[in-house]
């Protein structure tokens, strides 16, 4: 063990090397100094915080400030843009639109008018039939009666001969017949 000094009565000093018992910087006799230092120190760091520190602060929080406005002008100008892109494009739809409309109303008026036209000639062609078709029908009833009238007066001269016995005359045969068919 290492031997201590003996200390005298009124020493302020510690057993183990320190001052009294009291915190070295509420010491009294110190204060002033301290207190000196203190003021020092604080103007120090202040010069170097005002001249030095903050304002290096402020420029990195100026040009962040910067930036962020850079930013936010950009993404408004790239916003504008595609509003605008949008707008374009939607007018050149809707353009689209109109042209296929009207183009798809103009296809249909010339295929409506294409068979109307079609149909006109159909319809005239028909009628020719029909018209060539009437005539050939009263030539056909027309000999078709004189045949008629033919028939009827031999089946009719037969008939008479038959029932009578005796021929009629063809005129009278010819008249009577005439006169049924006109009824």
């Amino acid at each position: 063990m290492a031997q201590q000094k003996a200390q005298p009565a009124g020493s302020t000093e510690h057993p183990s090397g320190g001052h009294g018992g009291k915190f070295p910087p509420f010491e009294s006799h110190t204060f002033a100094s301290q207190v000196l230092w203190l003021a020092i120190v604080f103007i120090a760091l202040y010069w170097l915080m005002s001249r030095v520190a903050l304002p290096r602060i402020g420029s990195i929080l100026e040009a962040r400030r910067a930036q962020i406005a850079g930013d936010l002008a950009e993404a408004q100008r790239l916003k504008d843009q595609s509003d605008a892109a949008i707008a374009a494009y939607e007018k050149a739809l809707a353009e689209a639109r109109a042209r296929a409309q009207a183009l798809a109303n103009e296809t249909r008026e010339k295929e409506a008018a294409a068979a109307e036209v079609r149909r006109k000639t159909l319809e005239a062609e028909l009628n020719t039939k029909i018209a060539e078709a009437e005539k050939s029908i009263a030539v056909t009833r027309s000999s078709a009666m004189a045949n008629v009238r033919g028939i009827a007066a031999e089946a009719a001269s037969a008939i008479v001969e038959r029932l009578v016995g005796v021929a009629p005359a063809g005129q009278e045969v010819a008249n009577a017949v005439g006169d049924a068919l006109k009824r």
